[in-house]
């Protein structure tokens, strides 16, 4: 069997997480993050929500080097759980994954159709009272072709992109804070908090670990480190990606806060930040600024999880768990080439839903990317590591569990309505067809399959 091709160094798999993490999220949610929890309650709340990560991502570490394998969760649960738990973990982590790929082809044609309103025509069809618009849906597709012709093409190619979008997206935020840093205030960072300190804290706690998502993708590139990779520099990817994470949101949410009052983040639009510094600054410059990173910002979120959620297709034909034919290693590009064009048809499909028909979808991938950290917390306890190893075990399980309960519990305000479960039993159905369609898992490779953790002895 073709293995993947074994190109990837340090930062490559930083910008890959990284990618995963921050995408358009930040510009389209930072009015919400200061409405909540004011300037210092927005910044107290990521830097607890790290804290409470941390664990998590500390275990991800100690797993992607002991288990180097492109199948992540369903390969740590498989060492303790029956084949079942495996294909239901993998299956989940897969949809928080490959969701975000239709959804960042979307926001191409919201942010193009802010900044050019003519491509605001064309009116297709309405889903839930949503129009969907011709342009949107040709610059959506037109950016799943090309990012399913470059990972097809290869993991360098892929991985160079990555690099360069993301240094190059560092460098408009930048920009764009330098600018503001001009025309602001202290006096607009007051009130500091938006309710009570406890209140402002926990409001913005609740969905940082929506917004931190993503450090655990580089196990699903682990198989594609380049020969001379040092194992450890699997954990440092890892917490790396966790801090740059807390730091960028700290940057951007003093930005804002220094630059705009929280009142006139009121009423912006779809963008109220952008609307926000425009006026500001008196100038419009500012807004293709802010669009242009917003842009670049979403074509490495759209690769970064193109990258992952083939990846996990891959490793879950090539144990059988899906259609073999998923598990296909092309013999010259060394790329999961079915796996790729399979994700990128899946994108393509999904862009002709709107706006309206992924909503509900994405409720079900926060909460699956929940799972599958519970998962993977579960398994590195049965893997019996040393005492610090156990307990950030049991505290990303009750952490990962209580994000779970948040948003299935009935009296729980924010929980799933009727069409967050249709999802879970669309995606469920979907998942059960090609399970049936597969043949018996296949005995794993000898070097996966020998692969252990330290014993306790070494301080795990």
């Amino acid at each position: 069997m073709n293995k993947l091709a074994r190109k990837l160094r340090l930062f490559d798999f930083f910008a890959l997480a990284f990618g995963v993490m921050v995408g358009t999220g930040w510009l389209v949610v930072m009015d919400d993050i200061l409405q909540r929890g004011g300037p210092l309650g927005a910044i107290l709340g990521f830097t607890f929500g790290t804290i409470m990560l941390l664990p998590v991502a500390y275990i991800y570490g100690k797993l992607v080097q002991a288990i180097p394998d492109a199948a992540g969760e369903v390969a740590y649960t498989a060492r303790f759980f029956p084949p079942i738990v495996s294909f239901i973990t993998g299956w989940v982590m897969l949809l928080a994954y490959w969701l975000t790929c239709p959804f960042e082809a979307l926001a191409a044609g919201r942010i193009s159709g802010y900044l050019f309103p003519s491509l605001n025509r064309f009116e297709l069809y309405r889903l839930k009272g949503h129009p969907v618009y011709l342009p949107h849906i040709l610059l959506g597709l037109t950016i799943t072709l090309v990012l399913t012709w470059l990972n097809y093409r290869g993991i360098a190619a892929s991985a160079w992109f990555m690099k360069w979008t993301t240094f190059t997206f560092l460098t408009l935020v930048l920009i764009f804070a330098i600018a503001g840093v001009e025309h602001g205030s202290l006096s607009n960072l007051q009130p500091l908090f938006s309710h009570t300190p406890l209140l402002s804290v926990l409001l913005v706690w609740q969905i940082v670990p929506w917004l931190l998502s993503g450090f655990e993708s580089v196990g699903k590139c682990a198989e594609e480190a380049s020969p001379d990779f040092r194992e450890r520099d699997f954990s440092m990817a890892v917490i790396l990606t966790l801090f740059v994470g807390l730091a960028f949101f700290w940057f951007v949410i003093l930005t804002v806060g220094y630059v705009v009052p929280v009142r006139a983040l009121n009423g912006g639009g779809p963008f109220p930040v952008a609307v926000a510094f425009e006026r500001a600054l008196h100038g419009h410059w500012i807004v293709d600024l802010l669009m242009a990173s917003a842009l670049v910002a979403l074509l490495r979120t759209f690769n970064g999880n193109m990258v992952a959620s083939s990846r996990m297709l891959f490793a879950m034909g090539r144990r059988n768990m899906l259609d073999h034919r998923m598990g296909y290693v092309h013999p010259r590009n060394r790329t999961p080439t079915v796996a790729v064009l399979v994700v990128g048809m899946g994108t393509a499909f999904a862009v002709f839903l709107g706006q309206a028909g992924l909503v509900p979808i994405l409720e079900v991938g926060a909460v699956a990317a929940a799972i599958g950290w519970m998962a993977a917390c579960a398994s590195y306890f049965c893997m019996k590591p040393a005492l610090a190893g156990r307990a950030a075990a049991v505290f990303g399980i009750l952490v990962t569990l209580l994000m779970v309960l948040v948003k299935i519990v009935p009296i729980v305000p924010g929980h799933f309505t009727k069409y967050e479960w249709l999802a879970v039993a669309i995606w469920g159905v979907i998942g059960g067809a090609m399970r049936m369609s597969a043949s018996h898992p296949k005995k794993l490779a000898p070097e996966i399959e020998s692969a252990e953790l330290p014993n306790a002895d070494s301080g795990v």
